[in-house]
Formats: C-alpha cells, sequence, structure tokens
C-alpha cells in the first residue's frame, strides 16, 4: 500500500503517514456516488439535509480548537489567521443553509401564442449528479467547506480530493460529517497521487469538477473532462492595486501590509503589485517598510505569530530566486530579500522591479510585494491589465470619479475601493477570468452550479 507523508511546513517534522486511495478505491468510490445518485429511494429529503447541516456546524464549532492546530500544523498559516479561517468555514455551513431555500425554480409564461395554450410551466432545480473537487493546500479549511458542502447542501454526492501537503484536515472534516449523520458515499475524501485523482477527474460517471489550484494545472485538467461534465476554476492571480495621491495612507498601509502578506503571501488574491503615483511613492514605501520590518515570522502554532512558513522548501527557494532575478535587474529591495531558513522568507518589498522579470509577469504566492511608481493613472491601469491573470484587484482615492473610472477599466472579477485585493467574504461572487479561472465560487454560486434546471409542462383542457 502506498502511503503519503504529511510534514509540518514550519520544521518539516513528520505529522502523519496516511494511505493513499487506489485507482480501485477510486473506482468503488464514484460507482458509490453514482449508484446514491441514480437510486432517487436513497436521496437524502431537504429537511434531513439541513439537520445534517445544522449538526456540522455544531460540531465544528465545538471541534474548532482540534480543527485549527491540525490545520495550522500541516498547513503552516499562523494559528490568529486559521482561527478567522475557521469562523468562516463555520459560517459557510450556516450560508448553505441558508441558501437552500433560495434554490427554485419559477413559473415559465405560457398561452400567448396558439400552440402554448392550455398549458402550465415550472422550472425546478435538481441536484446535478456526482461532484469531483480537488482542493488546494492554502485554505485547509474553508476550501474544503465551500467543495464539499454545497454539494451536502443540494443533493449531490461529492468525492474530495485535498491537497497532499494538507489531507489531515480534510479526512477530520468528513470525520464530523459523517458525525453530523451524513451517510456514507455521500461525502468521500481521497488523498491520492495525480493519476488517481485523473481517473477521478476524467470519469464519465462525474457530472461536477470543482478545481482551485494552478492554472496549469486546472486548464489541463478541464480539457481531458468527459463529454458534458460542467465545472468551476479557480486559479491565481497577481492582484494590481492603484494608489492616487490623495490617498488616506494611514489606513491603507495597515490594509496593504495584511493583504500582501497574509498566509506569506499564498493567496490567489494577494496584494502583489502596487502601482503609486510618483508623488506620493516615497511616503508610502517607508510606511510600508516600518511595518513590514514589525511582522513577526515564526511557528505558525503560536498566538503571536503574523507570518508563517512557505509550504515547501522548494518555494522558499524559488521565490528567493525570482527575487534574486529582479534585484539583478535593477529592483530595489526595501526590505527582506533573504531567506530566513530553508522554510522561511523574509517579508520583502521590491521598489520598481523590471516590467518583465518574473516577480512582474507571474503569480510569485510568496511574501513579496513589489511597488511601482507611476505618472500618470491610466499608464498603470495599462500595466494592471497587461497580464493574462485577472482575479481581485484595487483602488485607493477619495475622488468618486475617478474610484468609478478605475473600477469601469481594471480587468477584473472584483474591484475594491479603498481596501486590498484580497478581501472576501463567502457570498460574494469569487472567482477569477481569463487564465485566473472559471465560474464563480462563493457557497450561493457553487451551490447553483451543482444543480441543473428541469422544466415541467401539463397541459390541461381546463387551462
Amino acid at each position: 500500500m502506498s502511503t503519503l507523508s504529511v510534514y509540518a511546513p514550519f520544521d518539516q517534522s513528520l505529522i502523519k503517514e496516511i494511505p493513499l486511495a487506489t485507482s480501485k478505491e477510486m473506482s468503488n468510490a464514484i460507482d458509490r456516488a453514482l449508484g446514491l445518485f441514480l437510486d432517487q429511494s436513497k436521496w437524502l429529503p431537504k429537511y434531513k439535509r439541513v439537520e445534517i447541516l445544522e449538526n456540522i456546524a455544531f460540531l465544528m464549532e465545538e471541534r474548532s480548537e482540534e480543527i485549527i492546530q491540525i490545520s495550522a500544523m500541516e498547513g503552516g498559516k499562523p494559528w490568529m489567521d486559521t482561527e478567522v479561517e475557521m469562523k468562516r468555514a463555520i459560517n459557510g455551513v450556516k450560508l448553505a443553509i441558508e441558501n437552500m431555500g433560495h434554490l427554485k425554480g419559477e413559473e415559465v409564461a405560457m398561452g400567448h401564442t396558439v400552440s402554448s395554450a392550455n398549458r402550465l410551466a415550472y422550472t425546478m432545480r435538481e441536484p446535478i449528479g456526482v461532484v469531483a473537487s480537488v482542493s488546494a493546500f492554502n485554505h485547509p479549511i474553508n476550501l474544503i467547506i465551500h467543495q464539499t458542502i454545497p454539494a451536502i447542501a443540494v443533493g449531490s454526492p461529492v468525492i474530495i480530493k485535498p491537497a497532499p501537503t494538507t489531507p489531515l484536515t480534510c479526512l477530520l472534516l468528513v470525520e464530523i460529517f459523517e458525525s453530523a449523520g451524513l451517510p456514507e458515499g455521500w461525502c468521500t475524501a481521497m488523498p491520492c497521487d495525480n493519476d488517481v485523482a485523473e481517473q477521478l477527474v476524467t470519469s464519465p460517471k462525474v457530472n461536477f469538477f470543482s478545481f482551485i489550484g494552478s492554472a496549469k494545472v486546472g486548464w489541463y485538467l478541464r480539457s481531458k473532462l468527459a463529454p458534458g461534465t460542467r465545472c468551476a476554476l479557480e486559479h491565481g492571480g497577481s492582484a494590481p492595486v492603484i494608489i492616487e495621491p490623495d490617498a488616506e495612507i494611514k489606513s491603507m498601509i495597515p490594509a496593504l501590509v495584511k493583504g500582501g502578506f497574509y498566509h506569506a503571501g499564498q493567496v490567489c488574491v494577494s496584494v502583489q503589485r502596487i502601482f503609486v503615483h510618483e508623488s506620493i511613492v516615497d511616503e508610502v514605501v517607508e510606511e510600508m517598510d516600518t511595518q513590514v520590518r514589525a511582522l513577526i515570522s515564526g511557528n505558525p502554532l503560536k498566538k503571536e505569530t503574523e507570518v508563517g512558513p512557505l509550504i515547501l522548501p522548494r518555494e522558499v527557494d524559488r521565490v528567493h530566486e525570482w527575487v534574486a532575478e529582479a534585484k539583478e535587474a535593477g529592483a530595489k529591495v526595501i526590505c527582506g530579500g533573504q531567506k530566513i531558513s530553508n522554510t522561511f522568507y523574509e517579508p520583502t518589498i521590491l521598489l520598481n522591479p523590471s516590467d518583465d522579470c518574473k516577480v512582474s509577469t507571474q503569480e510569485i504566492f510568496g511574501p513579496v510585494v513589489c511597488v511601482y511608481s507611476y505618472t500618470d493613472r491610466q499608464e498603470a491601469i495599462n500595466k494592471a491589465n497587461a497580464l493574462e491573470f485577472a482575479f481581485q484587484s484595487s483602488i485607493f482615492t477619495k475622488n468618486i470619479d475617478v474610484a468609478l473610472d478605475t473600477v469601469r477599466k481594471l480587468n477584473a472579477t472584483a474591484v475594491m475601493v479603498n481596501d486590498h485585493t484580497a478581501f472576501r467574504v463567502d457570498w460574494m461572487p469569487f472567482g477569477g477570468r481569463d487564465a485566473s479561472g472559471l465560474g464563480l465560487g462563493s457557497i450561493p454560486h457553487s451551490m447553483h452550479d451543482m444543480t441543473r434546471e428541469k422544466l415541467m409542462v401539463i397541459k390541461s383542457e381546463v387551462l
């Protein structure tokens, strides 16, 4: 039997070894999920799903310290941020319950042509079928909730493959689901290697594919889907921020620092490229420098830690290579720019890296923020829109006309005004456009995607 060793990103100590699902086990899991879906006598009525979800929220609250501990240990996100993620995840379950009452059809008008006379028509929403979810490491609690709970809420069986670096949180959550009364087979966690995971994704028995991860992998897997399988893909970005001369610097800097260095920058909407008007660039850089140097890096299990490790040592090496390339090409290192250890990288600010180096053209996914000086706002907008990624962005200004004009011109799914790019609540539309993904991943959007519409037309002479 093949096993997966799960290591703590903080010190690379072994946390646990778990078995990896085999190809046969994956086939059995898919067949079991399909069998539950095809046999409507086994479907869970809505009131039962509500009861189960309420129990899940209660048990997650009751066992929150345990979940936070495991998640922070295997994922490396600091305790203070994992605690916030835990609260979001519990709220996500409650959101699913709330939105179960909003998934409904509507009357389709009939009778206004001779051919449609004597008819009454209504739409209704049904579960889409088997859902396959492939998850990422950076939010081990909340992403699992987003990729399983909507399916459970609408009555679609779901199989989830957790990230190989953070499978323990997923296994614990599925255990909690079953303790809450969810029958076996309705949500199955399948840690597995890439070949077995691809078997899940390509199966013609899967009706919906949910993916969170890199664009390279996401688009590849989408190309392998069976005909008819719907999907939602959430990839990364390189979140741009535009700062006008009238921006409120005192309140802005803490937001940018949090948005840039939260979870060591390993977030798909982390602040990465900050375009600052030349008249205030020195002041902005100086204030950011002061606050970034004060960040506390260390053990994610300590409640005072603000910046944890990167998920793997090779990611530390990669980030350092990108920073070194930018420095060699003329970027000024304001702070950071060095490895702290093989698992930690210094929170780093780069000033005016070249437009063609990796930190300017690709998603850094590390604790590095780039600041660029600009003269004309349209120039900053053009640079912000120059990459293939388009996820979340922001504009800082007190001028409502400037804000609205910038919102209109930025290529992004969401534009924050006077807030950092990583803002999110779980009921708002959230997802990338262009290379950054396909579809929207809020709890309500996911529930809608995991159902499909059916039309009923009744013909009667009395109508």
